[in-house]
């Protein structure tokens, strides 16, 4: 068997997602995804300019070696353009596997470890009435586990906070917005926040809080100990996670379980996160970490030390993405939970897909391959629209940490 096409499919149907499709001598044909939020023509370019032409003639059943070649055999390695497009393939190559094997990618890995996969929904509000609202609409929906956000009184735009009724999308402007951040109103008002909501719910649901990298360690130390009362499942991103040992100070003052790693690119970025423990979930993403073939090793090695999985999930990652991921959480032993943000109607009618939601739990389907494809004649009706991530600053006007 013989590759003998490749592409790239770009798409906005209310955001812009990249696709790798692979095609092969039999007929056979893979897909993966390679969207790298508010960058994605640059992943663009790396796959059409140098990647994709190396594949022409290759065996699609040699995904280690393919795999191998792409990382290995370039001087400059990771990053997360790089390691985006070594995504794509990577998981479109599984998923001509399973096809070729005809199964659902979940038995190509191994089999089942669980019955179902539990997943977190967002609850995000402007005020803490409404997002108690949001709080009591995610139960309704069934979710066992719920994010909380919430507008702080005195920042004018909040992380995670949409504009009106839609659903969050960061990237949602030609060039960068401009948000303003203050840690000392912020750490003032969220242990209020889940007060109100442990108050209103009870200890029955999870919660879970995304910090989106804006503290210092002291700062994230003292919003752990202070959140301690209410059983958060994690608190996640504190800190930006450069500098690992970050981590160890956090660590040292608060039993708050912590998250990081959706913006890592290797098992090099959060080697000492989970050798020290100073985490309790990982949250690399197979489109961001090299797809399928590098986040089993990292998931394997996380499982020596007690780590468990938490994938990113949000609407960046297209359902591509979420198919193969939730195949991956199906399988990998050491599992913790995954994110769920719904795509909108407009995605799915682009990509279908296989997988089902059912009372708070994911199945990945029984489809062969990963289960998810595109509607190429339908994808080309939503033209690439450049949408770029905010950036952040102080409230003395110092550019900090979005």
């Amino acid at each position: 068997m013989k590759i003998v096409d490749a592409k790239v499919i770009v798409t906005c149907p209310g955001r812009n997602f990249v696709t790798v499709k692979i095609m092969t001598d039999q007929g056979i044909y893979g897909i993966g995804d390679a969207t790298l939020n508010g960058r994605e023509k640059s992943v663009v370019s790396y796959l059409e300019d140098y990647l994709l032409p190396m594949l022409i003639g290759r065996d699609p059943q040699q995904i280690e070696d393919i795999w191998q070649y792409f990382y290995r055999g370039v001087y400059w390695r990771r990053g997360p353009i790089g390691m985006t497009a070594i995504a794509g393939i990577d998981v479109a190559l599984w998923d001509i596997k399973a096809k070729l094997a005809n199964m659902p990618l979940y038995q190509l890995l191994g089999g089942r470890s669980r019955d179902r996969i539990l997943v977190y929904s967002h609850a995000n509000g402007k005020d803490l009435d409404s997002t108690l609202d949001a709080v009591r609409k995610a139960k309704e929906k069934g979710y066992k586990a719920v994010r909380i956000q919430c507008g702080v009184p005195g920042i004018a735009k909040m992380y995670g906070i949409a504009k009106s009724n839609k659903a969050y999308e960061p990237a949602d402007s030609d060039l960068p917005m401009e948000e303003s951040w203050s840690s000392e109103k912020y750490m003032k008002f969220i242990p209020e926040v889940f007060d109100a909501v442990r108050k209103e719910f009870g200890y029955d649901i999870h919660l879970l809080h995304d910090v989106h990298h804006r503290l210092t360690p002291i700062e994230a130390a003292r919003v752990g100990k202070d959140l301690e009362p209410y059983r958060l499942f994690w608190m996640e991103d504190p800190v930006p996670a450069e500098n690992q040992e970050s981590f160890k100070l956090i660590r040292q003052h608060t039993t708050t379980p912590l998250a990081v790693g959706e913006v890592f690119n290797s098992i090099h970025d959060c080697r000492e996160l989970i050798q020290n423990q100073m985490i309790d979930y990982i949250r690399t993403t197979i489109v961001h970490a090299g797809g399928i073939t590098q986040l089993r090793r990292i998931a394997d090695f996380a499982s020596l030390y007690n780590v468990r999985t938490g994938f990113h999930g949000a609407t960046d990652l297209s359902p591509v993405c979420m198919g193969a991921a939730l195949h991956f959480d199906y399988w990998v032993p050491n599992f913790g939970i995954q994110e769920h943000m719904a795509h909108s109607p407009q995605m799915e009618e682009v990509f279908t897909r296989a997988y089902e939601f059912n009372d708070g739990y994911f199945t990945p389907g029984e489809k062969i391959g990963h289960g998810v494809d595109i509607d190429e004649k339908l994808a080309a009706k939503y033209p690439y629209k450049r949408a770029c991530l905010p950036v952040n600053r102080l409230e003395d006007g110092t550019l900090w940490h979005w």
